[in-house]
């Protein structure tokens, strides 16, 4: 293809995106109600009515600071969860723009990729929709008394996302590991050899990733990822004992 086909079929790829994403941001905003509970909900699980009797009967609240951001934070979700529920469609027209230049064994290692990164990001999310509300309850527990803790609407909403994100992209790293060791980058022995200092900078990772920052996201961020890397060690091994065997066999033909 020439460089001006190229550019029209990006720009192709780039119209399909963009029409599902937008059919998908008003389909989110019909269903506003529905989605802005599910991302309430860790707030709502119990974490507020504790909070109510700690700290002499006043309740945190979730607010608006201003008279606009009830409607901008209504178009925010809706575009968030379109932008989630278009995704099959844009990762689809972003791969098909991208898999035609990539050799057999390139294409081979990105559907092994595909396939596995899609359910680890999802148990990412899993976990941090699961933590969030201990989160919660651990950073507002430090008002004081005579306070009133009001927490905008649009805040909470970014701390939920951020969340989120992080815990899923970091249950990415171990896949990456496995795939630098695949294409013979990173050796088996360098990742035992790193352990000490890998699971030192997973813990640092973590502490520093997690928007809340309380020790109990910081374990349920940096003990899994330790598991998913010891995995990924495992499995590196097993990778590097195969292929010493296939060149022992080599070597004796």
């Amino acid at each position: 293809m020439t460089l001006r086909e190229h550019i029209v079929e990006l720009r192709n790829r780039l119209v399909i995106s963009v029409l599902a994403i937008l059919v998908m941001t008003i389909l989110g905003y019909i269903f506003y109600d529905h989605a802005l509970d599910f991302l309430k909900r860790p707030f709502d699980q119990g974490v507020a009515d504790l909070l109510a009797s700690k700290n002499g009967g006043k309740r945190p609240e979730l607010t608006f600071g201003t008279v606009t951001a009830p409607f901008t934070f209504q178009i925010k979700i809706s575009l968030v969860f379109g932008l989630v529920l278009a995704s099959p469609v844009w990762l689809y027209q972003l791969w098909a723009f991208i898999a035609p230049g990539l050799h057999r064994s390139e294409k081979k290692w990105a559907y092994l990729f595909a396939a596995i990164a899609t359910p680890l990001f999802a148990a990412g999310i899993w976990v941090a929709y699961w933590t969030l509300p201990k989160g919660i309850e651990i950073l507002i527990g430090f008002t004081p008394d005579f306070a009133q803790n009001l927490i905008t609407l649009p805040e909470y909403l970014d701390f939920v996302l951020r969340t989120m994100l992080v815990f899923g992209i970091a249950f990415l790293l171990p896949l990456v590991v496995i795939l630098l060791n695949l294409v013979g980058v990173v050796p088996a022995a360098a990742l035992s050899k790193s352990r000490p200092y890998i699971i030192i900078g997973i813990f640092l990772f973590g502490a520093v990733a997690t928007p809340s920052g309380d020790p109990f996201s910081l374990m349920f961020l940096a003990v899994p990822m330790c598991l998913l890397f010891f995995g990924a060690e495992i499995i590196a091994q097993l990778n590097d004992r195969r292929k010493r065997r296939r060149n022992d066999a080599l070597l004796a033909d």
